[in-house]
């Protein structure tokens, strides 16, 4: 077990899924605040980690390829992170493939249920940031409202219209979790829950999710994440403690000015706890 020294950054998006720094961008920008550990782990989307991988590799951090698959469960979406997968694995590429084919059809039911909530465009606003269609998601709604000044941030547009069950949400059915957790480790990765302070579940429901997290092989959970708020961080350190969960942190960087914390300024992960990256370091 080691105490973190190194700057590790786990878990941020790129133009190949919802970022808005393409993945060569998103390097230069950890590298200059400082990460020496770095993640790409972008939307249900493998195909921004080799230009990810070959930046790092000249800038000098030691990289970690991942991914951030969207999981159903208990009628919410909730997120998998899957770290050091082999991002050239037939089976995780194809599985990954089939989740993302439903997002366009998704993104344009969400857009007529904005239409009837008298935001117009919005598919279409929607569209001018997204680099694949395939790929939209409600994070790229969420810019478009803000932009157009129907909500002050990206929170409030989740709070009033795209959260899970709000006015404009759609639901979808993602990956199941023993499916996201089987293709991470399939293909050599670790998987672990993302930010789950983020999901609205009772104490009983996020009892089962772990407990079931933990028996389909799951390692691990985000404690100090750019999606947490800060008095969550000892919250879910005892979780992991208690579950025997390995942690993990990550900004969640998506873009300049979005979100609580930049690449590499997350602060030190809890001492005392074994930590994902362990045996990556040699």
């Amino acid at each position: 077990m080691r105490t973190q020294t190194l700057n590790v950054d786990l878990h941020c998006h790129s133009t190949a899924s919802d970022g808005l720094l393409p993945p060569k961008e998103v390097a230069q920008r950890a590298a200059a605040n400082g990460v020496q550990l770095w993640a790409l782990t972008d939307h249900d989307e493998l195909s921004g980690l080799d230009e990810a991988r070959a930046e790092a590799q000249k800038l000098g951090m030691q990289f970690i390829s991942g991914v951030e698959i969207s999981v159903t469960w208990a009628g919410r979406t909730v997120h998998i992170v899957g770290l050091n997968v082999e991002d050239h694995q037939t089976q995780i590429n194809d599985e990954l493939a089939y989740i993302r084919a439903g997002r366009e059809q998704r993104a344009k039911e969400i857009g007529d249920k904005l239409t009837g909530l008298g935001i117009k465009n919005a598919y279409e606003g929607a569209l001018r940031y997204v680099s694949n269609p395939s790929l939209i998601s409600r994070t790229h709604f969420a810019r478009f409202l803000v932009e157009e000044g129907y909500c002050a941030n990206m929170g409030e547009v989740f709070k009033r219209y795209l959260g899970d069950h709000k006015a404009a949400f759609v639901p979808m059915q993602w990956a199941t979790l023993a499916q996201s957790v089987h293709w991470i480790r399939e293909a050599g990765g670790k998987a672990i829950i993302a930010h789950p302070g983020r999901y609205e579940f009772t104490p009983v429901q996020f009892g089962a999710l772990f407990d079931e997290f933990k028996a389909l092989g799951g390692v691990g959970i985000e404690v100090v994440t750019g999606s947490h708020r800060p008095d969550q961080y000892a919250e879910y350190a005892q979780v992991a403690k208690h579950y025997g969960f390995e942690i993990s942190c990550g900004s969640d960087f998506h873009a300049p000015g979005e979100g609580r914390l930049d690449l590499g300024t997350l602060p030190p992960s809890p001492a005392g706890l074994p930590t994902v990256w362990d045996e990556w370091l040699g």
